[in-house]
């Protein structure tokens, strides 16, 4: 038997890690999709603050309806692509998917707010764009406020974390 393969038996496995022009190529589309989720949140913000400050009610249909289109589908896309980069970055890199609480928390976030554009905005945006399809501008807007306050704040909360990496591991190493 040779000393490599005698080696490779004794020896841990080495995990798996993303090269460095890979995690580089990884990196740039996980912050892109950060900031693609964040401008769409901004143009979410503009549609219906524009909604309900105005007093056209061509105005406001378009808004309702824009709504629809820019929204829901691309902030899907977005926070899906921000997940599986997300999690290949920690799982690929030295941070792993659950050794910090700074990763735990932003995976949590992820999960969050991916899952309240498809269960909660969705069908409120649909209805809005229906509504407004049929030339109704008395629609209540009170709920569509939240997101475009709420989601924008998670993620610059989540850039933090990036960036500060807060708490440590979240199981301390027994040291002998």
């Amino acid at each position: 038997m040779s000393s490599a393969a005698m080696q490779g038996s004794t020896t841990a496995a080495q995990p798996w890690r993303l090269g460095g022009r890979t995690r580089k190529a990884v990196l740039v589309l996980h912050i892109a999709s950060v900031g693609s989720w964040l401008g769409i949140d901004v143009v979410m913000a503009v549609l219906t603050f524009t909604a309900l400050g105005t007093d056209s009610e061509s105005t406001k249909i378009l808004c309702f309806r824009v709504l629809e289109l820019v929204t829901v589908w691309p902030m899907t896309v977005s926070g899906m692509t921000c997940l599986v980069t997300g999690v290949l970055l920690a799982v690929g890199g030295k941070y792993g998917l659950t050794k910090y609480w700074w990763v735990v928390v932003k995976l949590f976030l992820n999960l969050l707010l991916s899952s309240l554009v498809l269960l909660s905005l969705r069908p409120g945006v649909a209805e809005i764009a229906d509504r407004a399809e049929a030339g109704d501008v008395g629609i209540p807007l009170g709920d569509m406020i939240y997101p475009p306050i709420v989601s924008p704040t998670l993620l610059m909360f989540a850039i933090v974390l990036s960036v500060f990496k807060p708490w440590g591991l979240l199981r301390k190493k027994n040291r002998r």
